[in-house]
């Protein structure tokens, strides 16, 4: 079978910048590369890898961010970088994601190409995003909760991993915070609204202390809790008789981690298939209430585009 020929030079190869699209490695990038254009997704018709308003940025020997790869991107670098050479203040590409380009998303997109310069409007912008991010709280910074804690590191969430010992919270992955507290649990009442819990200490007890006040927080997205039947068994005795706990409010614990695919568990303990498992059932759950906030949300009858802040 023949291959398509790339629509691109193979001088255009990009040379990525290491790690994601954050304010941090955003205003590196720039203070070291002033001379740099922002390509942003402007508008989007149809089916396209990335939402309007995606942006990456594209100096001559590097770039940063990703709106979609593929023969897209390409022709986007190439452009910019043309851009870049010929002093042009700004421009505007409409590309359709179809046979033309070799891709079959159907779509169609406009990308704007500008230079930055001095503007530092884009790190305030991923600044303000970053504050948004729902947050995660892991509690234990043993096996499993390092695990997680490098499973969750490149994901749009705050992550904070909790534990009572200040030497298991050294060594945490950049920009996960660690945060030592002799009862955990307090932080859960004083989490921001829309927090999950995920609890994986070293001390059963313990657990069933967090997982009792997670339980309170109808407005959690995700509670879950390492463990096994037997476990959820023990604390369903103890949740219910001394916890003055709820089976309504026991529906909403996943134990163990994985157990809304794998009841049963998967079989493999192993802490990186534990965290695999509970980093998908994160986005998940996570990602179906940021949905169902969405719908509940009034629709323009003109344009469909959801109206409010």
């Amino acid at each position: 079978m023949s291959r398509r020929p790339a629509p691109h030079a193979a001088s255009s190869l990009p040379a990525w910048s290491g790690g994601a699209m954050t304010s941090c490695a955003l205003d590196a990038f720039l203070s070291q590369r002033p001379a740099s254009i922002v390509a942003e997704l402007t508008a989007v018709r149809g089916s396209s890898p990335r939402s309007e308003g995606t942006f990456m940025v594209i100096a001559a020997d590097a770039v940063l961010g990703t709106i979609g790869g593929g023969a897209l991107e390409y022709l986007v670098i190439d452009r910019a970088r043309q851009v870049l050479r010929d002093g042009i203040p700004d421009a505007l590409m409409d590309i359709p994601l179809g046979p033309e380009i070799g891709q079959c998303c159907g779509g169609r997109v406009e990308v704007s190409l500008r230079p930055v310069g001095r503007d530092r409007s884009l790190v305030e912008r991923l600044i303000a995003a970053e504050a948004a991010r729902p947050e995660v709280l892991i509690f234990g910074a043993g096996h499993v909760g390092r695990a997680l804690a490098r499973s969750l590191q490149a994901l749009p969430l705050k992550v904070q991993v909790i534990d009572t010992r200040a030497e298991e919270l050294r060594g945490l992955p950049p920009g996960i915070e660690g945060v030592q507290l002799a009862m955990p649990e307090a932080a859960v009442r004083a989490a921001p609204e829309g927090s999950s819990y995920v609890i994986v200490t070293h001390d059963h007890a313990l657990d069933f202390l967090i997982a009792a006040e997670a339980l309170k927080r109808t407005d959690a997205p995700y509670v879950g809790m390492v463990g096994s039947a037997s476990k959820r068994a023990r604390f369903k005795s103890w949740y219910l008789s001394e916890a003055e706990g709820t089976e309504a409010a026991l529906e909403r614990l996943i134990l163990p981690l994985g157990g809304r695919a794998f009841p049963d568990g998967l079989g493999d303990k192993r802490p990186e298939v534990i965290a695999a498992l509970a980093t998908a059932e994160l986005l998940v759950e996570i990602g179906g209430r940021a949905v169902s906030a969405l719908r509940a949300r009034p629709v323009s009858t003109q344009s469909g585009a959801v109206v409010g802040d």
